[in-house]
């Protein structure tokens, strides 16, 4: 059977000033029609390397120097500028990381969903309107009309990388290429998108390339996974076998970083993997793992090993049955640590408060409300996480809190003091205690700017404190010299935190701030924010859809769902109920055999009257719900629900 793609031997090189840097090293890689193959590894690996390259999407100064890559048995590099055309259109889609990057800002959505069918099928007019709103409405898009009218920054990161996800499926390809595609989805909308994505392959047999870092989702999407590591593979087999009996140290490392369940910042460090790896390009004698190892010989560091088949899969690794003696790295044996807050509690003066926010925005005629009327306190040393689907409001409330965006309504106080509508009406003393860790990096970085410069605010922070905030998050030194373009989005993500606490914020607010970190970064960042709490009292506004991250490190959480805060209260009492029928659904996002909520969710421009999540609830109690919206009711120990069901029934 012919594959539907093949790396056969790739080295993909990179030219930098006048030395060629090698990023992908003798990839050899399979994936049969229909196949879901999972690609997994560190920010900087070459993962998307290897995506970019599958279709001739290398930068100029990026070229296949070795091998050849078949697509259907098709050798890419000896494809015509037309054949090439037609394999993209037809064949073969891609969706990218950063999906504002991936639209045109100057077109609207419409338009450019419109050109897929044009081009793939030749249709026009309302043909291509009608299947344009179709696919939208295939991944969860709410109201397509409106969204088909509008331009990519009007949308949040998550709808924008939704509607790149429907133009990928829209043309049916035989091959789907999917770099990082949930990094700014939800869990629910995670969930969707990944059935949608097995319903198109049982229908079309669709091969898929999937890429992330995301481990329980390749492990829920992918019969296959090869682990990639500074361009080398270095384990590939049944997704099954590599999740449960890892057979190379660095795929142990990676599964070890994830956080667990139970384990919260207050009773243990999440596990990392010590070091750095190799810089790009860099040519390794013996094995590329070995400064990283916890079992390397001599022989590791003279000996490059091959990649071994172990029947049925493969390590590169001259110790494979050493794996289960790698030693946990958790500082302390009994995975014990002391409280690492400050919070005194509830009866303490807040920090931070927000009262009575609200944010509406006229778009078409209409009003939407972005943020209604939430009201929260912040405590210092405390971790208030924020959680809910794209579009409920959670990155507009963190611009209205730093000053970004003038609320409509309400006001924000820090230390007692209220704060100016936005950064310009407040004092720089003011600003100083706020900074903001933001969910693009791409666009948040100053790109003609190198990272020192970034980092260190104009040679306002010590060549000491610089380097330590370098390492602090994993960045090696020599990446201070470097622009933005040059680093991988994750890497990004690490420079723009490390700018936030450049000037010893009391304050900073976390929007997605891990979604782009491969989990062996993650952790070592996770515990970076813990350990600052714990020595300096520092309070995080910490927005994420990945729950395990917001149950590790959040002391308290508040759901947001269409602009509106359904439930705030201890992260325990919330993982452990009662809680909201949203929250619920949004707690078992993960679970295959969940019970999927009811309808689509309703368009932020036309809220349905009573209980904004009376259409999809699947505990709605009939016209109460419909007709009243409900006060949020204490259920106990500072935790409070805004639902019509009695406590004791919830």
């Amino acid at each position: 059977m012919t594959a539907a793609l093949a790396f056969e031997g790739v080295d993909v090189t990179y030219r930098v000033g006048d030395k060629d840097r090698r990023i992908l090293r003798g990839l050899d890689l399979t994936i049969a029609p229909g196949e879901a193959y999972g690609l997994v590894g560190e920010s900087g690996c070459g993962k998307s390397t290897a995506a970019f390259a599958a279709v001739r999407y290398l930068a100029r100064n990026g070229r296949v120097s070795r091998g050849s890559i078949l697509i259907d048995g098709q050798d890419t590099a000896r494809m015509s500028p037309r054949e090439l055309r037609h394999l993209r259109s037809h064949k073969v889609a891609m969706v990218y990381q950063d999906p504002a990057r991936a639209l045109n800002p100057s077109i609207r959505i419409g338009r450019q969903m419109e050109e897929v069918f044009e081009v793939s099928e030749g249709l026009t007019g309302k043909p291509a309107l009608d299947r344009s709103q179709e696919m939208l409405a295939r991944v969860q898009i709410a109201n397509p009309e409106r969204v088909m009218v509008a331009y990519p920054h009007e949308l949040s990161g998550g709808m924008q990388q939704r509607v790149v996800i429907a133009m990928a499926l829209s043309i049916n390809p035989t091959l789907l290429i999917l770099d990082e595609p949930t990094t700014a989805l939800d869990a629910t909308v995670e969930a969707e998108i990944v059935a949608l994505i097995k319903d198109l392959r049982r229908e079309f047999a669709t091969a898929l390339l999937f890429i992330s870092h995301n481990l329980n989702l390749i492990a829920r999407t992918c019969e296959r996974v090869g682990v990639l590591y500074a361009g080398e593979l270095v384990e590939e087999g049944p997704t099954e076998a590599i999740i449960g009996e890892p057979r190379h140290p660095y795929t142990v490392g990676l599964l070890r970083s994830a956080p667990k369940a139970g384990v919260r910042k207050t009773t243990a460090r999440l596990e990392t993997i010590p070091g750095f790896p190799p810089p790009a390009g860099a040519e390794v004698t013996g094995c590329i793992f070995t400064d990283r190892c916890p079992i390397a010989t001599d022989r590791c560091r003279s000996e490059a090993p091959p990649m071994a088949d172990l029947g049925g899969r493969l390590s590169r690794c001259h110790y494979p049955d050493r794996t289960t003696d790698i030693p946990h790295t958790a500082p302390r044996p009994n995975g014990e640590r002391e409280e690492p807050t400050q919070w005194e509690g509830e009866g303490s003066n807040p920090l931070l408060s927000a009262a009575n926010l609200s944010k509406t925005f006229a778009i078409g005629g209409k009003t939407l409300h972005a943020v209604n009327d939430i009201s929260l306190d912040l405590h210092t040393g405390e971790t208030l996480g924020v959680v809910g689907e794209s579009g409920s409001g959670k990155s507009t409330l963190a611009r209205l809190i730093v000053g970004l965006t003038a609320p409509s309504g309400g006001a924000v106080s820090v230390d007692g003091e209220q704060l100016g509508a936005t950064v310009k009406r407040r004092l720089p003393r003011q600003l100083n205690k706020l900074q903001m860790v933001f969910q693009n990096p791409g666009a948040a970085l100053n790109r003609s700017q190198t990272i020192r410069r970034i980092i260190g605010r104009s040679g306002a922070v010590s060549e000491e404190r610089l380097r330590s905030l370098a390492h602090s998050v994993r960045l090696a030194e020599g990446v201070l010299n470097q622009k933005p373009r040059q680093l991988s989005g994750g890497m990004q993500q690490r420079v723009a935190i490390a700018r936030a606490f450049a000037g010893s914020p009391q304050i900073v607010v976390c929007d997605e701030p891990t979604s782009a970190l491969d989990v062996s970064v993650q952790a070592a960042i996770l515990n970076l924010l813990a350990d600052l709490q714990a020595e300096r009292g520092v309070s995080y506004l910490f927005i994420s859809h990945d729950l395990n991250v917001v149950h590790y490190l959040a002391d308290r959480i508040a759901v947001l769902y269409l602009g509106r805060l359904v439930e705030i209260g201890p992260t325990e009492a919330i993982f452990a109920g009662p809680c909201h029928p949203y929250t619920e659904a949004l707690l078992s996002a993960a679970d295959p055999e969940r019970a999927r909520l009811k309808g689509d969710p309703p368009s932020p421009t036309d809220p349905p009257p009573g209980c904004a999540f009376q259409t999809r609830c699947p505990r709605k109690l009939g016209r109460i719900c419909e007709e009243q919206e409900p006060d949020l009711v204490d259920a106990g120990g500072g935790h409070t629900i805004r639902c019509h069901i009695p406590i004791e029934d919830l």
